[in-house]
């Protein structure tokens, strides 16, 4: 029981890293142009705004406005294996499939920019991390294992009290039993929105040659939302030992809305060579506080010898007897660690959620670079690269340091008008995290992806274009496999993730 609270905070986590191209907590996608053609660092455009600030300054004077609208659906799917699955009473097997869900129907995002001779004003304004909720119907496979131990744990401690005790009570198949048998009901929801708002400039040096300067203002806010409720070991629901007299005694509920604020410094540089263009961004680390408003709800184990000594007691069993069992050494062993553990790691795994908690959730610094090429005027081919600097961002208990490197990306587009009214893209982007084995658990599902991309730009009129765009990713597989005292757990991670989206530009 003393790690059930733990891996239900530890799922909730996985809630949190919802639908996004790009690095563990930021989304690229944050214009249509991105999703049709998925190479954008050199690319000049509206969409640059984000992707390639200052080669905006190379669009004509006046006002150039982009709205955009994506809907995303994405699914994670968990294979695990485990010895201790098979006391499940609903599901005898040791094999288990854990699925959550996440969907988001109005992404949202606008470009704007107005140039000026030699100046570009822009603002975007975008969901730049998260974007959606995610759901988990029956929990998760790290969630069950701990129910399935402490499930045998508390079967063990049964035997324990009994044999002191001279009697078959507690490891009786009407209570406990001596298998290790257990049932349970779980839920878990995350909703995680990092709205970002940049405003800077950029300057036209030269005819080839611009730069930016801008800032964004990001706001974090999530909500996690969970239960565990019914546990039962054997036939006794397990709140019958922690307070009879509440039937809820025994439940984790978890209700915490996080919320803060960041600001993300950005310089660019744009330079022009004939029929090439050359691009770079880099986002400085954003430094990220959230602020804990939280109503959980948390079983104690405290009144656990005074409902075993109740419960002897109404099974006739004289005070004294009952005394000496309730203070035999190997018992009070059993029940001090028992304590003293749950109420440790209790403490170490609710200050994430704690209520007032400020907890550290840094956004990590990103360069981009890029190249563009056209070779012949209606074609138009992209290269480009992202680094993330996931280790120097700091996260809670400093998890950042459990990855090897930070996320790289390597992307490939091209665009080709087949008309003037007409032009259609494709594009590629493959996505490697710096993943270790301590890293890749539950609360940071991550895997290595390619995605691919591709659209349609339609010139509605001599001021505005119609973007619409389809992209889905290819997810790889992520295996551990850990040894446990019971048998190894292993476990399989994949995803899948489709997104739709429209935009439209206007040239003022």
């Amino acid at each position: 029981m003393q790690r059930l609270r733990i891996v239900f905070a530890a799922c909730l986590l996985t809630c949190g890293t919802l639908v996004h191209a790009g690095g563990l907590l930021t989304n690229t996608n944050q214009n249509v142009a991105f999703n049709r053609q998925l190479s954008r660092n050199a690319a000049i455009g509206i969409d640059g705004v984000y992707s390639n600030p200052a080669g905006v300054a190379f669009l004509g004077d006046g006002a150039h406005i982009s709205v955009n609208w994506q809907l995303v659906f994405q699914s994670r799917t968990i294979r695990n294996e485990y010895p201790l699955f098979a006391n499940n009473m609903n599901d005898a097997t040791p094999r288990r499939k854990f699925g959550g869900h996440a969907f988001a129907p109005v992404l949202p995002s606008y470009q704007i920019a107005y140039n000026w001779r030699n100046f570009s004003f822009q603002s975007n304004f975008a969901v730049g991390g998260g974007g959606g909720k995610c759901i988990f119907d029956d929990g998760l496979g790290s969630f069950e294992k701990i129910v399935s131990e402490t499930a045998y744990g508390a079967s063990s401690l049964a035997s324990v009290v009994d044999k002191v005790a001279g009697r078959s009570m507690f490891s009786s198949d009407q209570m406990f039993g001596s298998k290790g048998s257990y049932s349970y009901d779980s839920y878990m929801r995350g909703r995680q929105y990092y709205y970002g708002l940049s405003l800077g400039a950029a300057y036209k040096l030269t005819p080839s040659l611009s730069f930016f300067a801008g800032v964004r203002g990001v706001y974090a806010s999530c909500n996690y939302y969970g239960y565990v409720r019914d546990v039962k070991v054997g036939n006794l629901p397990l709140y019958k030992v922690l307070d009879p007299s509440k039937t809820n005694s025994a439940d984790i509920e978890l209700n915490c809305n996080q919320s803060g604020l960041g600001f993300t410094p950005i310089l660019g540089v744009d330079y022009r060579l004939g029929r090439w263009n050359f691009a770079a961004k880099y986002e400085f680390k954003t430094r990220m506080r959230l602020k804990n408003e939280s109503v959980n709800q948390a079983p104690s184990i405290g009144n656990l010898p005074d409902n075993l000594a109740a419960a002897f007691m109404a099974a006739g069993v004289p005070e004294a007897q009952t005394k000496a069992v309730l203070t035999h050494p190997s018992v009070e062993a059993a029940m001090g660690a028992l304590k003293t553990g749950f109420d440790e790691r209790l403490t170490a795994a609710t200050g994430e959620y704690a209520d007032d908690a400020r907890i550290a959730a840094d956004i990590p610094a990103l360069l981009t670079v890029g190249v563009s090429y056209n070779p012949v005027d209606p074609l138009r081919l992209y290269a480009g690269f992202n680094y993330f600097w996931d280790r120097q961002a700091t996260s809670y208990n400093h998890r950042e340091k459990k990855l090897s490197r930070g996320t790289e990306e390597w992307s490939a587009g091209v665009e080709f008008d087949a008309s003037k009214a007409i032009t259609v893209s494709a594009g590629w982007q493959n996505t490697s995290y710096g993943l270790t084995p301590d890293y890749m658990d539950d609360k940071s599902f991550v895997v290595g992806s390619n995605s691919l991309g591709a659209g349609v730009k339609m010139k509605l009129s001599k001021k505005m274009s119609l973007n619409l765009a389809y992209f889905f990713t290819i997810y790889g597989h992520e295996r551990t496999n850990a040894a446990e005292a019971a048998g190894s757990y292993t476990a399989d991670y994949t995803r899948t993730n489709h997104v739709f989206g429209a935009g439209l530009d206007i040239d003022l």
